[in-house]
C-alpha cells in the first residue's frame, strides 16, 4: 500500500477496491440555519399576506389573471432583496449558515426569481387582454408605452435575464470570472429600475401608503446592508490593517505564494483553513475580489495564500510586485479546526486544496506537544512536480509526526481509485474515529465524501466547504 520517501512523507499505490455498504445520513442543519431559513420564509408568506388582504376585485378570468401576475411579481422583487442579502457579506448570516451555502442558496434561487418577474410580465399582459378584450401584443404594447416606468421596468428585467444566462454552467465556462463579476453588477441597476417601476405603477403601492413605506424601508435596510458589507468594512480594514503584499514565492509549476503583511492583523480573528475575499490594488486586479484560502495558520502580521494559475487573475498573482495595497474581506468559512469532534483527525487535499489543509495542518501542531498528535493527510496530484508545499509538509512529518502520504499519477496509472472505500480504509483502518477534512476539486471531494459515508463514518465529523462564488 505505501512505501516510504526518503524526505519524510510516504508515497502510495492502491489497494484493489471491495465494496462497502451503508446507508446515506444527512447531517442536522444547526439551529442558526433554520433559523435564518424560516426567517426568510416569513418574509414571503408576509408578502402573500399583503397581497391577499389587497381589497381589488377579483370578478372574472382577467382580474383572477392580473393577480396572479401581481403575486409573482410581488414574490420576485421579494426574492432579489433575498440575493441582495444573502451576499451582502452579513456577519450573523454567515456564522449562522456558512458562506458555501449562502451562496449555493444565492445560486439555487437565481433562476426561480427571473422566472417569477418572467411570469409577472406574461400573467399581467394576459389578465389586461382578457379585461380588454384586446389582442395580447397590442395589450402588451400599450402597457409598455403608457404605463409609468415601464420602460424602465423592461431594462430591469432584460438585465436580470442577462446576469440568470451568464451563471448558467455552460456560458460560465466560457466568461472569465472578471467578466461573469461585470455582469453581476449590473443586477444594482437591475434592481433600482425594478423599484421604481414597482413603487409608481404597482397596484399593491399606489395608493397604499402602509405597503410603500414597509416596501421602503425593505429596500432601504437592503441597501445599508450591502453597503456596509461590501463597501464600508473592507474600507475600514484596510485603515485598520493597512495590507500590503510583502512577497510572492512560486511553489511549483503554476502555483504561487502570496504572503501578505499589515498591522494588528490578530484582530481579523481569522482561523487555519478559513478564506477572506482578496482585492489587490494592482492593474487587472483592482475590480474583483477573489475567494482565497489561508495556506499558513495566521502569524502575527502575516497572512499567507496559495493560488493554482486557473484563470487570468489567479494566473497574474505571480506578478504582483511587493507593497501592492490589499483589500481583504473575511474571514469567511467553518472549515476550522474547532468544527472538529475528536482530537484524531484525517487532512485529505487534492491539487491546490493543500492551502487550507496544510494550515489545518501547521495548526494542529501548535495546539499540542507531539506525542498527542493524531493526525494523518493525504495529497492527492496527478504528477510529482505539482507536490506544492512539499517541503513544509515533510517538515512537519520529520519534526512533528505528522503522518503524510502522497499520491501521485492519474487514476489509470494508479490502476484503481486511491479514494475508493477499500483504499482509505486500508491507508487509516480506524477512519471511523477521526475527523475528516477534505480540500480540493468538486469531484474528488465528492466522490471521497461518498466512500466515507460507504465507510459509515459519522456525518458530523465530515467537514468540507465549497467557497465559489459563481
Amino acid at each position: 500500500m505505501a512505501g516510504n520517501d526518503e524526505k519524510g512523507g510516504v508515497t502510495m499505490t492502491v489497494a484493489p477496491e471491495r465494496h462497502v455498504t451503508a446507508p446515506t445520513r444527512v447531517a442536522e442543519p444547526s439551529a442558526g440555519h433554520v433559523g435564518v431559513r424560516l426567517a426568510l420564509v416569513a418574509g414571503a408568506i408576509a408578502i402573500v399576506v399583503m397581497w391577499w388582504i389587497d381589497p381589488s376585485p377579483m370578478h372574472g378570468a382577467g382580474a383572477a389573471v392580473t393577480a396572479a401576475g401581481r403575486l409573482a411579481g410581488l414574490l420576485g422583487a421579494y426574492l432579489v432583496l433575498v440575493q441582495l442579502l444573502l451576499m451582502a457579506r452579513i456577519a450573523w448570516f454567515e456564522h449562522a449558515v456558512g458562506f458555501d451555502r449562502l451562496t449555493a442558496w444565492h445560486r439555487g434561487l437565481g433562476t426561480n426569481t427571473v422566472l417569477l418577474l418572467v411570469a409577472h410580465v406574461l400573467l399581467i399582459v394576459e389578465g389586461y387582454s382578457l379585461t380588454d378584450h384586446r389582442a395580447v401584443v397590442s395589450t402588451g404594447w400599450r402597457v409598455l408605452s403608457t404605463y409609468p416606468s415601464m420602460l424602465k421596468a423592461t431594462a430591469g428585467l432584460l438585465l436580470f435575464g442577462l446576469v440568470a444566462v451568464t451563471s448558467g454552467r455552460a456560458m460560465r465556462r466560457r466568461l472569465s470570472y472578471e467578466a461573469w463579476y461585470a455582469v453581476h453588477l449590473t443586477a444594482y441597476a437591475a434592481v433600482s429600475l425594478a423599484f421604481m417601476h414597482q413603487i409608481n405603477a404597482g397596484q399593491d403601492f399606489v395608493g397604499h401608503p402602509v405597503n410603500r413605506a414597509l416596501w421602503w424601508g425593505l429596500y432601504l435596510f437592503v441597501a445599508i446592508e450591502v453597503l456596509r458589507g461590501r463597501v464600508f468594512l473592507p474600507f475600514r480594514t484596510w485603515f485598520r490593517h493597512r495590507m500590503l503584499v510583502e512577497r510572492v514565492v512560486v511553489e511549483s509549476p503554476g502555483v504561487v505564494s502570496v504572503w501578505v503583511r499589515g498591522r494588528r492583523l490578530h484582530d481579523l480573528g481569522a482561523e487555519a483553513g478559513q478564506f477572506l475575499l482578496w482585492r489587490f490594488l494592482a492593474p487587472g486586479h483592482v475590480w474583483s475580489a477573489h475567494p482565497y484560502s489561508l495556506s499558513a495558520a495566521p502569524q502575527d502580521g502575516r497572512l499567507r495564500i496559495t493560488v493554482k494559475d486557473a484563470g487570468d487573475h489567479s494566473a497574474a498573482l505571480a506578478h504582483l510586485r511587493p507593497g501592492t495595497p490589499v483589500i481583504a474581506e473575511g474571514p469567511f468559512g467553518h472549515f476550522t479546526l474547532g468544527r472538529s469532534v475528536g482530537t484524531r483527525l484525517l487532512l485529505v487535499a487534492g491539487g491546490s486544496g493543500i492551502g487550507p489543509i496544510r494550515a489545518l495542518a501547521e495548526e494542529l501542531v501548535r495546539r499540542g506537544p507531539r506525542h498527542h498528535l493524531d493526525a494523518v493527510l493525504v495529497y492527492r496530484v496527478g504528477h510529482e512536480r505539482d507536490l506544492a508545499l512539499r517541503h513544509e509538509l515533510d517538515l512537519l512529518a520529520r519534526e512533528a509526526g505528522l503522518r503524510v502520504f502522497y499520491v501521485v499519477g492519474h487514476r489509470s496509472e494508479l490502476g484503481a481509485d486511491p479514494f475508493s472505500p477499500a483504499a482509505i480504509h486500508q491507508l487509516v483502518p480506524d477512519v471511523r474515529s477521526r475527523d475528516v477534512y477534505v480540500c480540493g476539486p468538486a469531484g474528488m471531494t465528492h466522490d471521497v465524501l461518498r466512500a466515507l459515508r460507504e465507510l459509515r463514518v459519522p456525518v458530523r465529523q465530515l467537514h468540507s466547504e465549497d467557497f465559489e462564488m459563481a
